[in-house]
C-alpha cells in the first residue's frame, strides 16, 4: 500500500443525483493506493456540519470527486468512488470514507471528454455511463 496526504476534496456530484457539486474544507485526509481489488480509499476529515450533506450523498453508487494529493497546488486526481463510511470522531468532526478508482487521464483530456459529453447533452446518471464508456 501507498498512502498521501489528501489536500483537497471537491464532490463532482450531479444534480440529477440529488447532490450539489460542492467544495470540502478539510481538517486532515489520507490517499491510499491499497494496490488490490478494492483500489484506492480516501478519508476526509471534516467539519460535522457536512453530515447531512454526506449522508445524501452516501446513496450515490458512482460519486466523482476530484482531489488534490501532497500539495494544494499539485494538479487534481479524479476517482469514480462510493461512500462506505461516515463517522462522528467528535462533537465537532467527522470523517468521510471512500473507496474506489482513480481516473487516469491528465486533467486537460478529463475536461475536454466532459464538455463533449455534456454538449452532446448528456446528464444525470447518462452521463457518468457515457463518461465511465470513453475511458
Amino acid at each position: 500500500m501507498k498512502t498521501f496526504k489528501l489536500k483537497g476534496l471537491k464532490i463532482m456530484a450531479n444534480e440529477e443525483d440529488g447532490v450539489e457539486r460542492k467544495q470540502i474544507p478539510l481538517h486532515d485526509g489520507l490517499v491510499i493506493n491499497r494496490e488490490d481489488k478494492f483500489g484506492w480509499l480516501i478519508e476526509a476529515y471534516i467539519d460535522k456540519i457536512y453530515l447531512a450533506y454526506f449522508n445524501k450523498v452516501k446513496n450515490v453508487e458512482e460519486l466523482m470527486i476530484q482531489v488534490k494529493i501532497t500539495r494544494e497546488d499539485n494538479d487534481p486526481a479524479f476517482f469514480i468512488t462510493k461512500v462506505i463510511g461516515i463517522n462522528q470522531i467528535n462533537e465537532d468532526r467527522i470523517n468521510v470514507l471512500f473507496q474506489g478508482e482513480v481516473v487516469d487521464h491528465r486533467k486537460s483530456r478529463i475536461e475536454e471528454m466532459l464538455q463533449m459529453i455534456i454538449e452532446e447533452g448528456y446528464q444525470g446518471e447518462s452521463l457518468l455511463k457515457k463518461f465511465k464508456e470513453l475511458i
